[in-house]
C-alpha cells in the first residue's frame, strides 16, 4: 500500500512531526488555481482549499516577472520563513502562495504582514496570532 501513495504522502508518513508538506505536482497547483478560493494582497496572492489529509500542503510560486534567480530565491526564502514561524495555522488545507512583482522590493516584515493578513482573511489563521 505504501508504494501506491504519492511522493508527498509517503514523505509525510515517514516523518510524522511535519505539519506541512510541499506541493510539487503541477496538477495540484492547477486544481488550486481553478477550484480554490483566493485572497489578494499587495505583494502576494494566496490560494487555498481543504484537502483530504490531516496535514497541510504548501506550494510557493515566484515567476520570472518578479526578477532574476537571486531575487526569486530571496522572495521564496522570505515567504517560507514567514510561514514557518506562524503558529495556529489550520491543518488539512492545500495552500499556494504566488508572489507578485512588488514582493521583489519588499522586506521580511512587509511580506510577513501580507501573508498574515491573507491567512487571517481566508480564515486559516486565528485572530490571536496576528500580533
Amino acid at each position: 500500500m505504501f508504494f501506491l501513495l504519492k511522493k508527498a504522502e509517503r514523505t509525510h508518513s515517514v516523518c510524522k512531526k511535519m505539519k506541512t508538506v510541499s506541493i510539487k505536482e503541477n496538477s495540484d497547483f492547477k486544481r488550486l488555481y481553478y477550484r480554490g478560493k483566493s485572497q489578494v494582497k499587495k505583494r502576494l496572492v494566496l490560494y487555498y482549499r481543504k484537502n483530504r489529509f490531516s496535514y497541510s500542503r504548501l506550494g510557493i510560486t515566484v515567476s520570472p516577472k518578479v526578477g532574476n534567480a537571486v531575487t526569486r530565491n530571496r522572495v521564496r526564502r522570505l515567504l517560507k520563513e514567514n510561514y514557518r514561524l506562524l503558529k495556529g495555522i489550520s491543518t488539512g488545507y492545500d495552500i499556494v502562495i504566488v508572489a507578485r512583482k512588488s514582493a521583489a522590493f519588499a522586506n521580511y516584515d512587509e511580506i510577513g504582514k501580507d501573508l498574515k493578513g491573507a491567512l487571517y482573511d481566508s480564515g486559516l489563521l486565528k485572530r490571536d496570532e496576528l500580533d
